[in-house]
């Protein structure tokens, strides 16, 4: 319970991030890199400070490790933010719902997590639901004429960054284990940092005074969400919290609808029902286990004779 309540505060504030660099139009995405990871390193500083962690924070034994967990995740960061650019908010967060899915799976295959027939059933729904709400938008047979050009880059570009991220995550789930939670998001950050750098010379813009103002915010809210969400895998399975991020359909909708004009569609309103339905069946199954496993454990059985 502990991962899940760190797994949804990072999906409110993830979801946060991704409005603000939404709200940035005509920054470049290695632009949007930059200041996303440069100033997400302050709240990971401000936490290991806090928890006097400062130096040790600092300290790794695996930092090639953190080098090509920083790679996969810069990949799916610059796809995540090129899909935002191309795709109404709650679509492009709808379509990054194949990233927990591949999650679960990948959490039993190479993980060799314990994913029971009810997990599966529900991630199998959970499938379904997010078929229904990308296939408008990937499907050749749409028939929306010019504008789904961009659609259809922004839809491919969401799913790739979900590919992009259900490594990475996997990546952080070995991590974990002999690594702080700080120090895994502090080199993810400084990695991303440079490589957003290296495309200063494609053509940066000088933000303006509001364009600045989200950008540093978004950085400030990626860091916290990345603390958050890597505590949520250090707590629980990745293919209990995983589920999770389908709260921040309900989220992207109001927002989108808010300070966007997003209006959701009638395949995003039903895949979202669906999407939803299956999380809170997993939560509910974990639940009674939980309380299965509690009671296996407090039996004494009787002695022999």
């Amino acid at each position: 319970m502990r991962g899940i309540a760190f797994k949804l505060a990072s999906v409110a504030i993830l979801l946060s991030m991704a409005s603000l660099l939404k709200a940035s139009q005509g920054v470049p995405v290695g632009q949007l890199i930059f200041f996303r990871s440069f100033f997400a390193i302050l709240p990971i500083i401000i936490f290991l400070a806090w928890r006097g962690e400062l130096i040790d924070g600092i300290k790794t034994d695996r930092p090639m490790a953190h080098v090509w967990r920083g790679i996969v995740g810069v990949g799916g960061m610059g796809f995540g933010f090129f899909a935002l650019t191309k795709l109404p908010l709650p679509e492009a967060v709808a379509i990054g719902y194949a990233m927990p899915l591949l999650i679960v799976v990948f959490g039993a295959v190479f993980l060799k997590e314990n994913v029971r027939l009810y997990r599966w059933s529900a991630v199998a729904v959970g499938m379904i639901g997010v078929a229904i709400i990308i296939w408008p938008r990937i499907s050749v047979f749409s028939g929306n004429g010019g504008p789904v050009s961009d659609l259809t880059i922004g839809a491919i570009s969401s799913l790739t960054a979900a590919v992009f991220a259900a490594f990475a995550t996997m990546h952080v789930r070995h991590l974990v284990q002999t690594e702080r939670s700080a120090t895994i998001v502090l080199y993810f950050s400084i990695i991303c940092t440079v490589v957003g750098l290296l495309t200063l010379p494609f053509g940066w813009v000088w933000p303006t005074t509001e364009q600045a103002i989200f950008l540093v915010g978004a950085g400030i809210a990626g860091g916290v969400g990345q603390i958050l969400l890597t505590e949520a895998y250090r707590h629980a399975d990745v293919s209990v919290v995983a589920p999770f991020d389908y709260t921040s359909l309900i989220l992207s909708i109001i927002v989108g609808y808010v300070f966007f004009g997003d209006v959701p569609t009638v395949p995003m309103l039903t895949g979202g029902v669906i999407v939803v339905a299956a999380g809170l069946f997993i939560i509910w199954r974990e639940h009674r286990l939980g309380i299965e496993r509690g009671r296996a454990r407090q039996y004494t059985p009787p002695p022999p004779g």
